[in-house]
């Protein structure tokens, strides 16, 4: 059975950092692209970044460029958002998704918050 997990998500102040980490078991996520999504509570779930099966090829979405680092560790199985100088506008719940087999984790929660 293929199952995401997520976590490391939390309560930061704006400006702070947190390091969001996705796991896989039922598969070999090292194979697959993975992609980080977010849902702010009453809006559209957005891509926020992408990461191909090296690492090698990353991509972000406009709003995080250059204040998110995507990343992924094949040995262990894991990709990472490290995402810093975070702002308001950042809260949501955090996803990561393998396209190719449409699954999804249940979500880390992300509150940037004075």
């Amino acid at each position: 059975q293929v199952r995401l997990v997520e976590s490391g998500g939390g309560l930061v102040q704006p400006g702070g950092s947190l390091r969001l980490s996705c796991a896989g078991s039922g598969f070999s996520l090292s194979s697959y692209e993975i992609d980080w999504y977010r849902q702010p509570t009453g809006k559209e779930r957005e891509l926020v970044a992408y990461i191909n099966t090296s690492g090698r090829s990353v991509n972000y979405a406009n709003p995080v460029k250059g204040r998110f680092t995507i990343s992924r560790d094949n040995f262990n199985g894991v990709v990472y958002l490290e995402m810093n100088d975070l702002k308001p506008e950042d809260t949501a719940m955090y996803y990561c998704n393998v396209p190719k087999l449409s699954a999804w984790g249940p979500g880390t929660q992300v509150i940037v918050s004075s």
